[in-house]
């Protein structure tokens, strides 16, 4: 296969507008695939971003031509330090169908994570986030997917495929590579509590808006466990973020959904960035797409100061030991000297084979364990391993 056979080069107008000087720009600093000069050597990159001007499975069309101007706000940005090697990949071509879009991210997506490298991906609607989940059952991964949406995109009683009911696909047709689901920020009044109840019997996880917007560092270890994190721009409120096609007065603010696409940087097992639902006619003033491209800086922000660490391969971690009476099992914590993050041990069933398996928390955790309480976090990982 030849990815560049899937690749649009990237075409940008002039940019009038200056947010820092010109020496300094983004665009100046990075490698952009051209029709001229094509990005050859992959692999000695860190980042790629990667549009996909592509909305014919949305629920609403409107928001394939955002790729290209979200793309000249981040140009204007900042640069990062020269020993971050990120490319611009251009756009994914359009095939006759959107089936195409979905194939093709599966080639992109499998032949960046082969070589290293984390995709950037702009939509385009949110159901692309099933293309780029192809690209692990391709690879043989099995994956952890984080959405972060006003609305949990399952609407099970609407049976036609949209952006809107994509995850019945991933969930229903595709669970043998999806290991675990969660969506953050959903407002109760857009979803259906069946919708809900099925989630939490598949012991996915649904944080509401209002239970985490105040203490949005609950949501890191999240963030830390996820392989894909998919955002769609109808998290964050109407005043910050217009450009949406049904807008909610309700939502994170956009320094907050900035905050969170950093701790997707931060995480050293996130190998996919997905961000998508930008409507321009709708958005004035390119506010939202300003904001899109501010996303992805703090994403690229959190990358550049990633810390690779693991309590199997460290010995700068202090372990904790948290004796559950009600259970008749300990529980096992992890603690990092060097960033105070904290895991919990999973163990497989007394009876049953297995490895441990260990996954991100917080120190709420563990201090709620200290209470003889089971952190929810332990007791739904528990459940779906055995």
């Amino acid at each position: 296969m030849n990815p560049h056979d899937f690749l649009d080069p990237v075409s940008l107008d002039q940019l009038p507008l200056r947010y820092v000087p010109a020496k300094t720009e983004f665009g100046r600093n990075i490698t952009v695939h051209t029709a001229s000069e094509p990005v050859k050597k992959i692999e000695e990159f860190h980042l790629a971003i990667l549009g996909v001007p592509d909305d014919r499975n949305a629920f609403f069309k409107g928001c394939s031509g955002a790729p290209d101007i979200i793309r000249q706000h981040l140009y204007r940005l900042s640069k990062f330090n020269k020993s971050l090697k990120i490319a611009d990949l251009g756009n994914l071509k359009k095939g006759p169908k959107a089936e195409d879009s979905y194939y093709g991210l599966q080639e992109v997506i499998s032949w960046l994570i082969s070589n290293h490298v984390i995709p950037i991906v702009i939509g385009g609607s949110q159901d692309l986030t099933y293309g780029i989940l192809l690209a692990f059952e391709q690879l043989k991964k099995t994956v952890n997917l984080v959405t972060t949406d006003s609305k949990i995109d399952l609407n099970s009683k609407i049976k036609e495929y949209s952006s809107i009911t994509y995850l019945q696909k991933i969930i229903r047709q595709k669970s043998s590579f999806l290991f675990n689901y969660t969506n953050i920020g959903h407002q109760s009044s857009y979803v259906d509590r069946d919708d809900l109840e099925l989630l939490k019997n598949l012991y996915y996880e649904a944080y509401r808006l209002g239970e985490i917007r105040h203490d949005l560092k609950l949501l890191e270890p999240v963030f830390r466990d996820a392989d894909v994190v998919s955002m769609d721009i109808s998290a964050v409120k109407q005043s910050d973020a217009p450009g949406y096609f049904h807008p909610s007065p309700n939502g994170f603010y956009s320094e907050d959904i900035c905050q969170l696409a950093k701790y997707c940087g931060l995480s050293d097992h996130l190998s996919v960035f997905f961000i998508g639902e930008v409507y321009p006619e709708y958005d004035h003033e390119n506010q939202t797409s300003q904001l899109v491209a501010e996303i992805i800086w703090y994403f690229i922000d959190g990358f550049s100061q990633r810390k690779v660490e693991h309590p199997d391969d460290s010995e700068h971690f202090t372990k904790f030991i948290v004796t559950m009476d009600s259970i008749d099992q300990d529980l096992i914590f992890f603690k990092s000297e060097h960033t105070d993050r904290w895991w919990i041990e999973i163990p497989p069933l007394p009876n049953k084979k297995g490895k441990k398996r260990l996954i991100a928390c917080s120190h709420e955790d563990y201090i709620q364990a200290g209470k003889k309480e089971i952190p929810d976090r332990w007791w739904k990982a528990y459940q779906k391993i055995n």
